[in-house]
């Protein structure tokens, strides 16, 4: 499953086959480490999948500095990494995600969580409410955050 050669057009039940493979490959999640560039373009993809080059191109240069070239650098990088697939639908490619937003964020939270806290959320927070400035409203979005259903009244 993983050895797809790209381009090959997928269907529902092959994302979800590939989906399934990474996850259960060696046990645990086998997440594609995406640079802070390639993740810009992830949140093009995720947002408009699928997508043509040409629309990636046009929503990345109104928002980057980037060249058309780089671009298609950064679609060929994560084509590679297997975290995207393409199509080539008339004249253009086609891109999908292979990672769902939710699954690479939950990752990469896990992943700093026990790289810089060991583990322990409330060593985050409090480094965090102490060297960032909390708005009253992220302070009780925060809390309610925290309180258990049945004192929100459900």
């Amino acid at each position: 499953m993983n050895n797809l050669e790209a381009g090959t057009r997928l269907t529902d039940k092959t994302k979800k086959d590939i989906i399934y493979y990474r996850r259960n490959k060696n046990g645990g999640m086998d997440m594609t480490k995406i640079s802070d560039a390639e993740y810009e373009v992830m949140k093009i993809i995720w947002k408009y999948s699928p997508i043509n080059t040409n629309d990636v191109t046009e929503k990345l240069l109104a928002t980057t500095a980037w060249t058309p070239e780089t671009i298609h650098t950064l679609l060929n990088r994560l084509v590679k990494k297997k975290a995207i697939t393409y199509s080539k639908e008339s004249r253009v490619f086609v891109y999908t995600p292979l990672i769902t937003q939710k699954e690479y964020l939950e990752h990469k939270s896990s992943t700093f969580l026990r790289q810089y806290f060991d583990g322990n959320l409330s060593a985050l927070m409090a480094n965090y409410m102490h060297s960032e400035k909390i708005s009253d409203e992220q302070l009780k979005a925060l809390k309610k955050l925290f309180t258990s259903p049945e004192e929100r009244g459900k």
